[in-house]
């Protein structure tokens, strides 16, 4: 089935525009000559932080902004690899489109799915199947920050049916690795850090485990809290700059008045 799109050419003829500016910078720019697929890299990161940053503010300009940033990106890595031959940006849509396609037998099959767990475990067997990855977990970026990295692997678990029954099975898990982390830590000493360590990190990968049975993210729940926390220190500075104080002069019950001045005030 065609959906109508009334803007479908304008969006056409902006893609074309893209493409040719494209390729006069590649001709005619000595920045854009020099730069390469391995260049490009940490630019390319750099510009998906920028992108979360206007997400998690909620700034849709900013959004627009960033989205066009990355999208020049991709064009450009497609530019570059088309000048030997390896693909251009009309392979790259292609095997997306194809992609997306078997990736959605529930639409373009006769799969039935009832929720979208079911929609997520196919696209895990699937990728199996394509052979792309040896194993559930192959497709998890090594590079990948650490509580990303957990909530990918529980998710690719879970697609491959490896997942617990219920969320207070899964809160039972909490409590257990939490009384675990307790006994580790009231015995901590120079010799066992390692040993804590480790149960510090089966509670956080137990928590995001709950998290995700709560429909919560754990990325976007802590940027949140990093944010909220931000907002209230700065508020804390500010109030004792004001009063000509220092904040390595103050006590903790001082700071705290301030403290929860911003609370109360929002922030």
């Amino acid at each position: 089935m065609k959906y109508p799109d009334p803007n479908r050419a304008a969006k056409l003829q902006a893609f074309d525009r893209l493409l040719n500016i494209m390729d006069e910078l590649r001709n005619e720019c000595p920045w854009d000559q020099k730069q390469t697929i391995a260049s490009l890299r940490h630019l390319t990161i750099e510009e998906t932080f920028e992108l979360s940053d206007a997400i998690m503010s909620n700034d849709l300009q900013e959004i627009k902004k960033e989205i066009g940033d990355i999208l020049l990106h991709l064009v450009f890595y497609s530019k570059i690899a088309s000048e030997t031959n390896e693909f251009d940006i009309t392979d790259v849509i292609n095997s997306l489109c194809e992609k997306m396609i078997v990736r959605h037998p529930h639409i373009y099959s006769d799969t039935k799915v009832e929720n979208e767990n079911d929609v997520k475990r196919n696209w895990e067997q699937i990728k199996l199947k394509e052979g792309g990855e040896k194993t559930v977990l192959g497709g998890v970026p090594k590079s990948l920050p650490a509580l990303l990295k957990a909530i990918r692997i529980q998710d690719k678990a879970r697609g491959a049916g490896f997942d617990w029954d219920n969320k207070d099975d899964v809160w039972a898990k909490v409590k257990e690795e939490l009384h675990e982390f307790e006994e580790e830590f009231l015995v901590f000493d120079s010799d066992n850090t390692e040993a804590a360590e480790g149960e510090f990190g089966d509670l956080l990968f137990s928590l995001v485990n709950f998290a995700r049975f709560t429909n919560i993210n754990p990325e976007t729940a802590l940027e949140k809290t990093n944010r909220k926390f931000i907002r209230r220190f700065n508020y804390l500075e500010k109030k004792a700059k004001e009063n000509g104080l220092s904040l390595n002069d103050m006590t903790l019950e001082e700071m705290d008045v301030y403290w929860d001045e911003a609370k109360a005030n929002g922030l």
